[in-house]
């Protein structure tokens, strides 16, 4: 049987429970999609996608397919999720024209979040949630979501 929204978001929850480890999931788990989205738009693409668009990319792409399984747990947090690929997308374009490589920036703030995780997990006591499920993966950016429209008073 498939898991509801407040299921997934209740069993990540489960996981951060330490106030000091959530503060951190609050800057790494953004950081860790921005920087996955950064390593996606510096690969290569087809030249055809280029010349539609410069926001056709390998980056937007598993933007919209993350937002389409989004959208099959909750229309409105896909919505928000919608809203947050494209700040992401904003953010990698204007990180890719630094003189800096995208790849080596999104590189070195993915292996800082990911290290700011784990530490967070070693004060929280308890594993990450995606050791026991991938999909946890996609449920952290989700589980801070649901956070800001609880606090806004919106419903998922």
């Amino acid at each position: 049987m498939a898991r509801s929204t407040e299921e997934w978001l209740d069993a990540y929850g489960e996981s951060h429970q330490h106030p000091t480890n959530k503060r951190i999931h609050w800057v790494c788990v953004p950081l860790i999609v921005l920087s996955l989205v950064g390593l996606l738009w510096s690969l290569p693409v087809p030249p055809a996608w280029v010349e539609l668009t410069p926001f056709l990319n390998w980056a937007t792409m598993l933007l919209l397919a993350a937002v389409i399984y989004y959208l099959f747990l909750s229309p409105p947090l896909a919505l928000g999720m919608l809203l947050f690929a494209v700040i992401l997308s904003a953010l990698a374009w204007q990180l890719d024209q630094l003189p800096l490589p995208l790849w080596g920036v999104s590189l070195a703030v993915f292996v800082l979040a990911w290290v700011g995780q784990f530490i967070g997990h070693e004060i929280e006591g308890k594993k990450p949630s995606f050791l026991e499920d991938l999909q946890f993966l996609m449920i952290g950016p989700l589980w801070l979501l649901a956070h800001l429209y609880r606090r806004l008073g919106l419903k998922y």
